[in-house]
This record gives C-alpha cells, sequence and structure tokens, in this order.
C-alpha cells in the first residue's frame, strides 16, 4: 500500500507515499501538521496523476533544504511548494495542499530508512481507508489539473 523510494543522490533520505480515501478527518489532519504534530507533507491527491511527482517534489526539497536554498519554513511545505508550476507559495497550498473538506489524502513522509515505527503512528492518525498509491490516478480531478498554470520554457 505505501511506496517507500530511496533517493538515489540522497541515500540517507527515503521517501514514503501513503494514499487514503473516505477520510473523515482532514481538518484535524492539517491543524496537525501545522501544528507540526505530524512530521509528512499532506497533499490533495486530485491534483495528482501520478507518484513520480511527489517523489520528484521530494527530491527538489531533500536538495534544497541541504544545500540551505528552500523557500519555504520547513521540508514539508517544500516538497507541496515543488509541485507547483509557480512561485507563489500560497496559491501552491491552496491549490496542492490538503483542505479541511477533502475526503482523500496523500501523506508523503521523508525519513531514514529504519523509521518504519514513524510511519505507522502518522498513519494512524488517518480517519480512513489507505488504498494503494499507485491508484492515485483513480482520484485525479482532470478539469482541475487543466486549470493549473503552466509555464513554458
Amino acid at each position: 500500500m505505501n511506496l517507500t523510494q530511496e533517493l538515489e543522490l540522497f541515500p540517507d533520505h527515503t521517501v514514503t507515499q501513503m494514499l487514503f480515501k473516505e477520510v473523515k478527518n482532514a481538518a484535524e489532519l492539517r491543524q496537525s501538521a501545522v501544528d507540526g504534530r505530524i512530521n509528512g507533507a499532506l497533499i490533495n491527491p486530485t491534483m495528482l496523476v501520478n507518484p513520480f511527482q511527489v517523489l520528484v517534489a521530494a527530491n527538489k526539497a531533500v536538495h534544497l533544504q541541504l544545500i540551505g536554498k528552500m523557500k519555504t519554513r520547513s521540508l514539508n511545505s517544500e516538497i507541496i511548494f515543488n509541485l507547483s508550476p509557480t512561485n507563489n507559495i500560497s496559491e501552491a497550498f491552496k491549490r496542492f495542499g490538503t483542505s479541511d473538506g477533502d475526503e482523500s489524502v496523500m501523506l508523503v513522509v521523508v525519513h531514514c530508512k529504519n523509521e518504519s515505527q514513524l510511519l505507522e503512528d502518522i498513519a494512524a492518525q488517518v480517519d480512513g481507508r489507505q488504498v494503494p498509491v499507485e491508484d492515485v490516478s483513480w482520484l485525479s480531478d482532470l478539469a482541475k489539473i487543466r486549470k493549473v498554470p503552466h509555464q513554458c520554457f
């Protein structure tokens, strides 16, 4: 159900993604994340089409943290910010962060390899049904995703 991947460029860091549906306590989870009681990024999975997006955002966040160039205050908020194509932090949280009424949540945790208890403790706080991360595309809201402004390079 979890998708755990070691970051190739940063082998001391591992990223675990957990996907939950039928979540009843999204507001409580969001407040816990803001207060620092959940050490993970809470992402709105309707804005994702593939778990690889999250892995890329987490990899960039870890890199920026290690070189001291993060634009946000924490690694978890940097992951959410890196999902957005714009440089507006509040806009990134509105689009890609979890809202109080959300019924599905993607939980992303950057940790060391041997911290499985940390993952269990965080997952236990979610009042919802865990589903395989690979099912995230079933939750995608393509109409909302198409409205996200994208940058041309």
